[in-house]
């Protein structure tokens, strides 16, 4: 809810003797050779035992089999440090398998801002240029422990750019096909950040300043605000990002679809549901965002028009250009 630059290659000079060659081997020195590049991206590391996938990897098409989980993962998380490459910008984002390294926000950003992207929503420009903040790891309390201390750390929303540019920096951070991304964001806003719904008459659900009546409908204040619908009753320790910054609207939802995509939501086996929930199911944890469900008739209802909107690439249509 990707792949680095690779190590750096060891080659030994031509003018090296055999016996210097020989004392090199002796000492457990590693020449690699160009073919031995390791793939690991940059990043955070939520569990990952093994290199990857690179970046550009083509994602299964809509409804296919995501790749098994790994097998096992660390006790603990492991943190790279924060850093950014000089490699090539991908030329897409792709869906990462649960225990992946995940690139860092700032090496994101530097991948997004050297493929040029321009707005088509010119509504957002103040939104697109607000930058977000950290959250409350209790956010995720009725989660498993991981994704308050491996997911909630990442949120931030520190990115500004054009709409397009922040929704491939999410797809890029949170290790999800760009694609599903654009498709969803369609659905729950048409990419517009000052979209508010999930509209209610219990003033404990209004945030601070849209207390009822104040957004227009006697009453009633929005509970669900920005470019992916983030909903405050849940989510408090995302405002006033989510309804401020169009990065941070969209870096919550996909940090909670990572920690439903790492298997982190056992939950969603104690409640009504179409089917047993597991981790690595990329679509589901979509669904899940509508629905809070597993695959009950609301979820695939809620999917069956992303995949539309998803196989239609409805973001590249005329009638959605409003720059």
């Amino acid at each position: 809810m990707t792949g680095g630059p690779g190590a750096r290659h060891l080659w030994l000079a031509a003018g090296v003797s055999l016996l210097a060659a020989a004392l090199l081997a002796g000492l457990g020195l590693v020449l690699l050779r160009p073919d031995a590049a390791s793939n690991a991206a940059p990043g955070s590391d939520l569990g990952s035992s093994g290199p990857s996938p690179t970046l550009s990897a083509v994602s299964p098409p809509p409804g296919a089999a995501t790749s098994a989980p790994p097998t096992a993962s660390p006790s603990a998380a492991r943190t790279s440090p924060a850093r950014t490459t000089t490699a090539a910008a991908p030329a897409r984002f792709a869906t990462l398998r649960p225990g992946a390294t995940l690139p860092s926000g700032s090496q994101c950003a530097a991948w997004v801002r050297a493929r040029p992207y321009p707005e088509n929503k010119g509504a957002n420009r103040t939104f697109n240029q607000t930058q977000g903040h950290h959250i409350s790891a209790d956010l995720f309390s009725g989660d498993d422990a991981r994704a308050g201390s491996r997911i909630a750390p990442r949120v931030d929303g520190a990115f500004t750019g054009t709409t397009g540019q922040i929704l491939r920096w999410v797809a890029c951070k949170w290790g999800i096909d760009e694609d599903y991304v654009k498709a969803q964001a369609a659905i729950e806003s048409w990419w517009q950040q000052n979209t508010k719904g999930d509209w209610g008459t219990d003033a404990a659900a209004c945030p601070p300043g849209h207390g009822p009546g104040a957004d227009g409908r006697p009453g009633e204040c929005p509970q669900s605000f920005g470019v992916l619908q983030t909903r405050y009753p849940y989510m408090k320790s995302g405002w006033p990002g989510i309804g401020s910054s169009t990065a941070m609207s969209a870096d919550l939802a996909y940090g909670i679809w990572r920690a439903c995509f790492e298997g982190y939501e056992g939950w969603l086996n104690t409640v009504d549901r179409g089917r047993d929930y597991a981790a690595g199911d990329a679509w589901g944890c979509m669904g899940r965002w509508f629905s809070g469900r597993w695959y009950t008739q609301p979820a695939n209802d809620y999917l069956a028009r992303l995949r539309d909107y998803h196989d239609r690439r409805i973001w590249e249509t005329p009638d959605f250009q409003q720059p």
